[in-house]
């Protein structure tokens, strides 16, 4: 049998998953610059993990707008 969780409990978990989703995103994006700025010649490496770091950016305001009402 499964317990169906409060929304504040839904809320606390969705908060801690997205939040990891997030670091992951800037992590991503940090080490794309670091790349792209220490090792010239790794030029696609580092543009690749830039753009999948802003793709998971997006996808993350994606996920916000869709389960949570924002600015209404």
């Amino acid at each position: 049998m499964k317990k169906k969780l409060k929304e504040t409990h839904e809320f606390e978990v969705m908060k801690l998953v997205l939040d990891k989703f997030l670091w992951v995103a800037f992590v991503m994006m940090a080490l794309g610059l670091y790349v792209l700025i220490m090792v010239p010649a790794a030029l696609l490496k580092g543009t690749l993990l830039l753009v999948s770091g802003a793709i998971m950016m997006l996808l993350f305001l994606i996920i916000l707008y869709r389960h949570y009402e924002i600015g209404k």
